[in-house]
């Protein structure tokens, strides 16, 4: 009976309330406020620290003939040799650098690594923000075990409504199918709380910054 007499006066509050009206305007929200807490370090650095803290592996470049000589000397230390790439500036930089590498659809399955570029670098979350209308499409920023992500300094804003805002500007009319934000190597823990590393994409994620500042 006290359940049953609960329940009652529950609902007697929902009729009332439906009944007798009243205006109460909402509470206006603030969406532009920053929610975060300001810092006066560098972006690149920043990004380095929480990319850093989600086990990707950050390497800092000051030109692209750097990136091509610490490519290289990683290629080797790993003992790479399907290396995956379509975005046409990248082929020509691994071409000059002398990098052994394919394009053909027939390798695909068989790549260790796919190389490709980026929309943006969120240094707060230490994210990696692509797109479907890169050259490299979708598959290549999920399906190697390495993935290995170019980007330079002035691709790097703060947070994910600045990189909306500039990507909404760069495609206007003609926005992306898809608009992905990658947060360091795929990994999940739902198998007996154990840490899985590559369970739904690579394994490794690499962002090599190249610093075009100046």
């Amino acid at each position: 009976m006290e359940e049953t007499t609960s329940r009652e006066k529950i609902l007697k509050k929902i009729r009332n309330a439906l009944i007798n009206k009243t205006d109460k305007p909402a509470i206006p929200v603030d969406y532009e406020s920053n929610i975060y807490l300001t810092t006066d370090e560098s972006l690149d650095l920043v990004f380095a620290k929480e990319f850093t803290n989600i086990v990707g592996k950050f390497v800092y470049c000051q030109n692209e003939n750097e990136f091509i000589a610490i490519l290289k000397s990683l290629i080797s230390e790993k003992k790479w040799e399907n290396i995956f790439c379509i975005d046409e500036v990248l082929k020509s930089f691994l071409k000059h650098g002398g990098i052994s590498f394919t394009c053909n659809e027939a390798d695909f399955k068989n790549m260790e690594v796919g190389i490709t570029r980026c929309e943006y670098l969120i240094a707060r979350l230490g994210s990696v923000m692509v797109s479907s209308k890169q050259a490299s499409g979708r598959r290549l920023n999920i399906f190697p075990e390495s993935h290995i992500v170019l980007a330079y300094s002035s691709q790097l804003v703060p947070d994910i409504k600045h990189a909306l805002k500039n990507i909404r500007k760069k495609y206007e009319d003609d926005f992306p199918s898809l608009v992905s934000i990658i947060s360091g190597p795929s990994r999940t823990a739902d198998i007996e709380k154990t840490l899985v590393m590559g369970a739904h994409g690579p394994k490794n994620l690499y962002v090599f910054l190249i610093d075009d500042s100046y």
